[in-house]
């Protein structure tokens, strides 16, 4: 029982959300829902990056403001909450005066104070789509390789941030795990990186070319670059600049972040940390891509997935499933519709949504919709077939194996491997019905068929609980078609209602 904080990347409103967007906030939303039912005060921050050259460039194009483009476009990105089911407790803006600006003016102020910022004349490759400069690593054929467009050759006096000064620091702390590093490849990437020594960075740009921004404390000639900007929402968020809430908050124990994004929060963030006297985050939890049909998504292949299209089709734990169960978080995913459909088909409609419609009905037709846990000790333990040979109840498969191993997943953050626990836990309950085929049973012994369905109840009641941060509408609708609270502790009788079918077969059609 403790504090619990995690945030994720701020997105950049240039444009509209799309899946890539989505599936961030939903592995979020799931870890932070597993530390509240963990009994942790939590909190949950999203929002977005709102400054820079390319919003300046996008708002000119299309005739309006700056801060219009990014009212518009973070109204789009704030609305994936409602769809999604999210549960964030905040969502940051960078454009916002009040809230944002204090906090990242303080900690400008705290790195000048520290001597770590300098004013010298800077020549370099900018990339617009990194709203940052990039080096020739960054390169193929001379463009950028995540964005495939020449860089600017850009030669102007910025402000500087000494990040050089602290690389041996930073790369200590994350070889002895202060800051941890999720998953291994991706801290043996940043490591490497390390190891050739941080060189000091560009801090801001002139004002005359990007007036769209936070202008520099003491010099409005110049503005903030997206570093002291957009990385401070981590703390500005919470009271930072503001006043001292943030103490209760900060350390962030998880920064969950696309492995593009690496970069910047395992070298340059902890870099303006340890400058400013500040703690570092307790863990970089680092994303792989989701493309679609094998290719990154692009308005120019026409591929690009809205996640509000699926939601409206599908439900929106539909979406949630094949986020957290059909993509790795750490390696990249692909969508199609056809593999969502089939996910859908096979492990929603035909599974979870079957098992439930069955043993309901069962509970319904054959008990009058009550069923009570059976005093016969030997009738109550059913066994439960696991592996070839060994035969344990439900229970006990359920609440200690399947538990043990779930639990253990979340703590990892090895969301696919987690969910996979609750279907695996739906493959035994299935095997369980095939065994004793209670509607069957139910002609001959009818005290057994009632041992039968407390024990596939009890299953559905577990699969619930473990399906809870991943499917929270799903588990909660099972909960209550079964009578039974999610922190239930005595499980002696399940009151079961009919009910809709949890995932319309129509959907696909």
């Amino acid at each position: 029982m403790g504090k619990f904080y995690i945030t994720t990347a701020i997105d950049y409103v240039n444009g509209d959300p799309h899946i890539g967007h989505a599936i961030q906030k939903v592995w979020a939303d799931i870890i932070a829902r597993h530390h509240r039912l963990s009994g942790d005060e939590t909190f949950f921050l999203t929002g977005t990056d709102e400054h820079g050259i390319n919003i300046l460039r996008k708002a000119s194009e299309l005739g309006v403001t700056p801060q219009e483009l990014a009212d518009e476009n973070s109204g789009k990105f704030r609305k994936m909450k409602e769809a999604l089911n999210l549960s964030w407790d905040d969502f940051i803006r960078t454009s916002d005066k009040e809230k944002h600006w204090p906090g990242a003016i303080l900690i400008w102020n705290k790195l000048a104070e520290k001597g770590d910022i300098y004013k010298s004349t800077y020549k370099g490759l900018y990339c617009a789509g990194h709203e940052a400069f990039i080096t020739e690593k960054d390169m193929s054929g001379g463009k950028c390789v995540l964005h495939g467009k020449p860089p600017e050759e850009i030669d102007e006096e910025n402000y500087f941030f000494r990040l050089s000064k602290y690389s041996q620091d930073i790369e200590s702390r994350i070889k002895n795990n202060e800051l941890r590093i999720i998953p291994e490849t991706r801290k043996n990437e940043i490591l490497s990186l390390l190891e050739e020594g941080l060189e000091d960075i560009s801090f801001s740009r002139p004002a005359k070319d990007v007036p769209w921004g936070i202008p520099v404390p003491g010099d409005d000639s110049h503005t903030m670059y997206v570093w002291c900007d957009a990385l401070t929402n981590y703390i500005s968020a919470i009271g930072f600049g503001r006043n001292e809430d943030w103490k209760k908050w900060w350390p962030a124990d998880v920064h969950i972040l696309g492995k593009d994004n690496l970069r910047f929060h395992a070298a340059i963030w902890p870099g303006m940390l340890l400058s400013a006297g500040l703690d570092l985050p307790k863990t970089v939890l680092v994303n792989g891509f989701i493309q679609a049909g094998g290719r990154k998504m692009s308005k120019t292949l026409g591929n690009v997935v809205d996640p509000f299209d699926l939601v409206e089709h599908y439900g929106t734990d539909a979406v949630r499933y094949y986020f957290s169960r059909e993509v790795p978080i750490f390696e990249d995913g692909d969508f199609t519709e056809d593999k969502f459909k089939a996910a859908y088909e096979g492990n929603l409609v035909n599974g979870l949504g079957n098992y439930i419609q069955r043993v309901s009905t069962m509970g319904v037709n054959y008990f009058d919709s009550k069923i009570e846990k059976p005093e016969d000790s030997e009738i109550m333990k059913v066994p439960m077939k696991k592996g070839e040979a060994e035969f344990v109840s439900v229970e006990y498969f359920a609440k200690e194996i399947i538990g043990n191993e779930y639990s253990e997943a979340m703590e990892n953050f090895e969301l696919t491997k987690a969910i996979d626990k609750a279907f695996m836990l739906l493959r035994e309950l299935d095997i369980y019905v095939q065994t004793y085929e209670p509607f069957k049973l139910i002609k001959t012994d009818k005290e057994k068929t009632k041992a039968v369905l407390w024990n596939l109840s009890l299953g559905a009641f577990y699969l619930a609980k473990y399906l809870s941060s991943f499917l929270p509408e799903t588990a909660d609708k099972i909960f209550e078609i079964f009578g039974a609270d999610k922190s239930s502790q005595d499980l002696a009788v399940f009151q079961i209602k009919k009910h809709e079918a949890l995932f319309p077969r129509n959907a696909i059609l």
